[in-house]
């Protein structure tokens, strides 16, 4: 998945307590489909909606996540699977929008509902048929209005309990421990940080970014413009059902043109490097300095870490 980056940015205000919790697991989440949606297309009489839905974590900074969108369809199916990390299983819900897409001015919303994570059994799939409302107040009677009906699929994942592997070395820094001989089978969260790179240069221009792929799943840092040796800092965390031990971890530093001069050279690759996974899991954390596949000199600074709960 790609984000993009607006030039001004609303940053929501987290409870401090969820902010602070480690992760204790995954929710697996199917979008089924929906049924007898409301018609919110314009200009025709009787023409249908175009719905899709966003899913996102309550008490969570990261960005919603979406399902394509079903064109002219009151019942439409998606059978879209999404994974969500799980930091306060007592008190934390996904909620559930649906919207109509316009195609002039503003997306119609179309009804909500949400999935409390407290009444979800461990390693237990659900199906669940929730009617959408207006909001999530009980006492709005907005909400007695039929506005019809999401099916989601959910199953929440909880981490395997360990003991706490992280102690104060000597010099009082923070070591994560090797993990033990028989690594739990459970899942598990792979960060990424991308601290810096070195002596990277483009043909055209150098205003590098990273781009990490994981699984089919993209991420991209900010762009650093005008700078051979960028510094990001930037964290990344990817939800994963079991140790990633045989997996790679794909790292490529680009370049973005500015606006003179991006119509001929948009984007050029600066290096690469494809980093295997299997020394991550078994030393629960790596911080080092890998040099770039198809670069002169180029060099980039990668932490990573294997948490589990």
């Amino acid at each position: 998945m790609c984000l993009l980056w607006p030039k001004t940015q609303q940053v929501p205000i987290m409870d401090p307590s969820t902010a602070s919790k480690r992760p204790v697991g995954i929710l697996l989440v199917k979008v089924l489909g929906a049924q007898n949606l409301e018609k919110k297309g314009l200009f025709l009489l009787g023409s249908k909606s175009d719905p899709y839905v966003k899913l996102k974590m309550s008490d969570d900074w990261l960005p919603s996540k979406r399902t394509t969108v079903k064109r002219s369809n009151l019942n439409p199916e998606w059978n879209e699977d999404f994974k969500f990390v799980v930091k306060d299983l007592e008190n934390q819900s996904l909620v559930v929008n649906v919207f109509h897409r316009a195609q002039v001015g503003k997306h119609a919303k179309m009804g909500m509902n949400r999935v409390l994570l407290k009444e979800l059994p461990p390693e237990e799939t659900q199906v669940s048929t929730l009617n959408l409302l207006k909001t999530m107040d009980p006492n709005d009677v907005q909400n007695e209005k039929s506005r019809g009906q999401i099916t989601l699929e959910v199953t929440y994942k909880p981490f395997k309990q360990e003991e706490d592997t992280e102690e104060e070395s000597m010099d009082g820094t923070d070591e994560v421990q090797k993990a033990p001989d028989n690594t739990p089978a459970g899942g598990g969260l792979l960060f990424v940080i991308l601290h810096e790179a070195q002596d990277v240069e483009g043909k055209h221009h150098t205003n590098p970014y990273a781009k990490i792929t994981f699984k089919g799943e993209e991420k991209k840092t900010k762009v650093v413009k005008k700078n051979r040796d960028p510094r990001w800092e930037h964290e990344f965390e990817f939800a994963c059902e079991e140790p990633p031990t045989n997996d790679k971890l794909h790292v490529q530093v680009l370049s973005k043109a500015g606006k003179i001069g991006g119509i001929l050279h948009d984007k050029e690759t600066l290096g690469y490097i494809d980093i295997t996974l299997a020394d991550v899991i078994s030393n629960r954390r790596i911080n080092e300095k890998y040099r770039l596949i198809d670069s002169k000199y180029g060099q980039i600074q990668i932490e990573l870490q294997w948490r589990t709960s």
